[in-house]
Order: structure tokens, then sequence, then C-alpha cells
């Protein structure tokens, strides 16, 4: 039996060598009645002090993972059932602690949290993850629902396609095709947004207690749905340009993730843009380690200044990489019409899940997303929003360098977002109530981290809802809330 040790290691042979079984148990590979070999002869192919290898059997035995039978050796035992989650009673604080004993309950500041909450007249609000709807052009997308129902009558309000409508399929391929990503329908999937997107490739790759690898930071509504689904999430470091390789490559190695999730284009929460070699380096080290990609691509197509990077899926012969992209963030935070690019059997597999996990988006906004995405119309319309979002990008950066100082921000080449270092000693956790208080509202660095303690230096502001003035006055009343802190921390 061929176990990885890492003598090197802070974690101690016997608990590697446990490790690596209870994972093979838990994953299938050694089924319920399977031999363990005997402690000496696994001693000896690894090595180590058969005392080594006897403690880590020791240590499934105690959890009921294994069991020895005299004079015939070390079996793995079937898994017990596990009972019932209780039904919360309906008392809130019952239902919190039920929620929190299973791994249900949002973490304080998490978008579930925040779910349902009331702004407070003249907050600022820049807490937010979308565009500005007020900047759709509202008249002209009516006159293309009006224009459909007329046209195909109740027709428009049924289900659809299985899929998503044909039509929008190839709308959808002719765009990517010409921002360098080739497409064909039936590599498309249409989805209720790229949260939904996200959902059926977890559900489908992963299963509860598998790893999955992200960018540390990365998109919180990523780790929030991971969590959900039961998932382990391992953090993979980052720099100014985003993921670094050498990290993945450990992470990879120690790890053993299922899958790794990644934004690498105006990455969620900094903006960071990750460089044409690294994506070719990331593509290699996933086609040696066979590791499938999920790219998300929210706004890949909101860049600022520079030349545009092609998509990690654009590089992918060997169908390891699964595209994942919305509508929302363009047209309507409200639209939820998003898609995925997945080849062959994946592709086809994923289609069955969403088929029993959802209906997807009506016909009606299908086909008014078709007719509106033409690649002219379209690309007219994402000339207008790059011109609004670069004018608040300066504005929000400038807020900063005059509201903010001790603060750390880069100005970001797209996307929506700034990602600000806080000066030493104050943290975004702490700060969020002081900002609130002066009307202001941020995302709090810890909800972009697999360990919410690494984001407390960090704050997330959304320039891409407010126009200049109204950012200005936003961090204006941010940096009161620091100047609060810092006084306080002394």
């Amino acid at each position: 039996m061929r176990v990885p040790l890492d003598p090197g290691s802070d974690v101690p042979l016997f608990r590697q060598i446990e490790a690596h079984l209870r994972r093979a148990i838990d994953r299938g590979r050694l089924p319920a009645g399977s031999r363990l070999p005997s402690t000496r002869s696994l001693a000896q192919d690894l090595g180590v002090n058969r005392l080594t290898v006897e403690s880590a059997y020791g240590e499934l035995t105690v959890d009921g993972v294994v069991a020895a039978r005299p004079g015939s050796g070390t079996y793995v035992l079937e898994a017990p059932p596990r009972p019932p989650a209780p039904f919360p009673r309906v008392e809130p604080r019952c239902q919190r602690e039920a929620l929190a004993r299973l791994g249900l309950a949002p973490a304080p500041g998490s978008t579930a949290a925040r779910a349902g909450g009331r702004d407070r007249r003249g907050v600022v609000a820049l807490d937010g993850g979308s565009s500005d709807p007020s900047l759709f052009p509202v008249a002209s997308f009516r006159k293309v629902v009006q224009r459909i129902m007329r046209r195909d009558g109740s027709a428009a309000f049924g289900y659809g396609e299985p899929g998503g409508r044909r039509g929008l399929r190839d709308a959808v391929a002719r765009l990517l095709t010409a921002q360098g990503l080739p497409a064909t329908a039936e590599q498309v999937l249409v989805t209720g947004g790229s949260q939904r997107a996200i959902a059926l490739v977890a559900r489908l790759l992963l299963r509860p207690g598998e790893t999955v690898a992200v960018e540390e930071p990365t998109y919180g509504g990523a780790l929030e749905l991971f969590r959900a689904h039961g998932l382990r999430v391992v953090g993979v470091a980052t720099d100014e340009q985003g993921l670094r390789v050498d990290a993945l490559e450990a992470v990879v190695r120690r790890e053993r993730p299922r899958l790794l999730y990644v934004v690498p284009t105006f990455q969620n929460p900094t903006g960071a843009c990750l460089p044409a070699a690294r994506r070719q380096a990331v593509l290699a080290l996933a086609a040696r380690h066979g590791l499938p990609v999920l790219e998300d691509d929210y706004v890949g197509d909101l860049r600022f200044e520079g030349r545009a990077q092609a998509a990690l899926k654009a590089s992918d012969p060997g169908g390891l990489v699964v595209y994942v992209s919305t509508f929302s963030k363009m047209l309507m935070p409200g639209l939820r019409v998003g898609f995925l690019v997945a080849d062959g059997p994946i592709r086809e597999a994923l289609l069955r899940l969403q088929h029993a996990e959802e209906i997807g988006p009506g016909e009606l906004f299908q086909a008014a997303v078709e007719e509106f995405v033409t690649v002219g119309r379209y690309q007219s319309h994402l000339r207008r929003m790059v011109r609004h979002y670069r004018r608040r990008r300066d504005a929000a950066l400038g807020a900063v360098r005059r509201h903010l100082p001790g603060c750390v921000v880069r100005a970001p080449t797209g996307g929506l977002f700034l990602w600000v270092r806080l000066p030493p000693g104050v943290r975004s956790d702490r700060l969020l109530p002081r900002a609130e208080e002066e009307g202001v509202r941020f995302a709090p660095g810890g909800l972009f981290f697999p360990v919410p303690e690494d984001g407390a230096p960090f704050v997330r502001l959304c320039f891409a809802a407010h126009d200049p003035g109204a950012l200005e006055e936003g961090v204006r009343r941010l940096g009161v809330a620091v100047g609060r802190a810092r006084r306080s921390a002394r």
C-alpha cells in the first residue's frame, strides 16, 4: 500500500497514515470488509517503526472505523448510519443553536446573515456585489419583452428547453467566441445565475467532506456555498497578480483537493488579474494532477485598462475546466440568467443534475436575453458600462487616498471592487459597527477567507453601485470611523 509521508511535516507520521487510510475508506477505495495490511508489512513498506503503524490503526479502531479480528487481521467496518438531524424548533434561539450544530448557521456578517436587512435612510452601502441596475437600458429591454410576448403569446411563459433555450445558447457561444473563448451551443448550459452554476458543479464533482482549493481571499458567496455542501475548504496564497502557482502546487500535493475554484480575471475581492504565464502554469498543474478547475468569470469583460487575457477554458484541450459566467452583473442583478461551458460527459451529467434539481430561468427572460445579447448590442452596452465604472473606480480611489490615510489600496484594471488594507491595529469586524454609526457599510475581509480571522485587516468596497458624489461621501464617512478606531486602539 502506498501512503505518501512527509517526514518534515509538523503532522506526526502516525497521523499522516491515519488520515490517508481514513480518506481511502471515506471515498470507497477501501470498502467495508477490506483487510488492511499487517502492521509489520506496512511498517516495512513505509520505512517506519511498527509502533507508528499500530498507533494509526489504534486511532481508527477507537473511532469505530476498523476492527481487529484475532488471528485474522484488521478490517474496515461498515459506516454507521447517520442519525437524522433534529428539525429546529420554532423558537429563533433554538433554531440558531440547532443550525450551528449542523454547521449551517451563517457566519456573523455573512451574506446570509445580512439577507433581508433594510437600509437606513441615507446609508451609503459599499458592501454590495453588483453593478448599478439604473444604468441598464430598461426602455430598450421592455420593448424586447413586449415584442416577444406579442410574437410567442402564452408560449413565452413556458419552462423552455432542458439546458436552456437553443437560441440563447447559440448567442452565448457567439459572444464567448468573439471574446477569445471558442464555444458551441452544445457546450453551453443556461442556469439561474452563476451561483447556481457553481452549485451544480460542486454537487456533481464533490461529496461532503472532500476538499476544494480556493484562492485566499476569494468570492464569499462561493465559500458559503461550499460550506453549505459540507465541503472542506483550503486556501491557496495569492499576491498582487493573483493565485500563486507555487502555493497551489504545495496545496495540491499536501491536501489532494478534488476541485480548484478560481476567479482569474478581476478577482473578487482583490481585483487581481492572473497573467498569461500563470494561467498556463495553472492549466499544466491541473493536467498533471488530474485536478478539475471551476473558472468563475463573473465580470471578465469589464476591463478599464490593459490587454484582455484569454480565459483558462480557452486553453483547455482536456476538458478539465468548467467555465461559469453570468449576465446579472452587466445587465440586471435580478435577471438571474447565468451559464456554464463544459465538455462531453461532464456537460451531460450537469444537465441531468440540473433537470433533477431546478427548472432554470423562464422562457420569457431567456428569449429576451437572447435577443438583447447579440454581439453588437451587448458590446455597445458594455462599452458604455466601462466608461461609467472606470469613472466610478477613479472616484473611489481618489476618495480612499484623501480620506483613508494609512490604508493601502491598488487600482484594479477592471471589475467592481476596491480591496483595502486597513491601518495597523484596525480590524474590519470591529470597524463595521462604527462605520454603520457614521452611515456607511462595507464588506469585512473575513467574508472572503476560509479562516475569517485572516481577513481582519481588509475591507472590500463596491464602487459600481454609486455615482462619484456618493462614493466620496461614503468613503469620507468610513474615514471618520477608521479615525475613531485608530484613536481607541492607542
